[in-house]
């Protein structure tokens, strides 16, 4: 079965889409990799070279209508990376969720039918906590945060971490926080590391080691529809998502005891999706 990650925070600006556009290429050079937009902005639809005006299904199609997965996703350029698109017909999706029975688990059902095609899931939630991100942390068994490194770093975070909990406790009791990745980080102020001291300080272990720079080739990449894996390999930025990938599958490994493959060793650990 895959394992699903959740690349959640409601604050714009701080890299969300970047690392799940970028995680996603990277994890595709070893495994199979579904990443699913479900922001209304459809950046990350448009950071793998998708052109969200001409795809036959998206994420609301699949969220509203009951599309199956297999119809709206699409192949990307990069090998091993599917892609549900996302469009700005989300804006609207919550509104039309909310009479529905069991709204929180529709996004859960709909990716458990693909559940045996993948390796690894990764949903690049909307910069909000409504029910759209509600419904990709039911679906999800980790959370990557990732945090920009500025004064505001830690703003928000309790209410992220709140509905972390809530989602946990009534809706999905095996989710957990997998990674924090500081983003935009400049390592020549002492402010950026002043915030990497006080992360590290409030989530501990969960904060990678592996720091994501301001690099002008990584804001360049969705501008050519590119993963940075592909517009420039050899990029700073490509360098630390690499490695954030690497300990994903290497935390993978060490949780499962068997490698990062696929099937019964990953049933074990997170638990078969229902």
């Amino acid at each position: 079965m895959a394992l699903c990650w959740a690349v959640v925070n409601q604050k714009g600006g701080v890299g969300k889409t970047t690392t799940a556009v970028n995680l996603a290429a990277y994890l595709a050079q070893k495994k199979r990799v579904l990443l699913v937009d479900t922001d209304p902005q459809g950046n990350a639809t448009s950071g793998c070279g998708v052109d969200r005006r001409t795809a036959e299904g998206d994420a609301y199609t699949v969220l509203v209508h009951g599309q199956s997965v297999a119809d709206a996703r699409v192949a990307t350029a990069v090998p091993n990376l599917d892609l549900i698109p996302g469009t700005i017909n989300l804006a609207g999706t919550e509104m039309e969720l909310m009479s529905r029975p069991e709204r929180e688990y529709i996004l859960k059902k709909a990716l458990a039918v693909v559940d045996d095609q993948y390796d690894f899931i990764l949903i690049d939630s909307p910069p909000s906590l409504g029910l759209i991100t509600v419904n990709t942390l039911t679906a999800a068994h980790q959370v990557l945060i990732p945090l920009q490194c500025e004064y505001y770093a830690l703003e928000g975070i309790s209410q992220l971490l709140e509905i972390v909990e809530r989602v946990r406790q009534r809706l999905n009791p095996d989710l957990e926080i997998g990674k924090v990745i500081l983003t935009l980080f400049d390592g020549r102020t002492n402010l950026a590391q002043q915030v990497m001291q006080e992360v590290k300080s409030y989530f501990g272990d969960a904060v990678s080691p592996t720091v994501v720079p301001r690099n002008v080739r990584l804001s360049e990449a969705p501008s050519f529809g590119q993963p940075i894996s592909v517009y420039d390999p050899r990029s700073k930025g490509a360098q630390a998502y690499e490695q954030i990938a690497k300990e994903l599958l290497s935390d993978v490994e060490r949780k499962t005891g068997t490698g990062s493959g696929t099937g019964g060793s990953h049933s074990r650990w997170w638990g078969r999706r229902k």
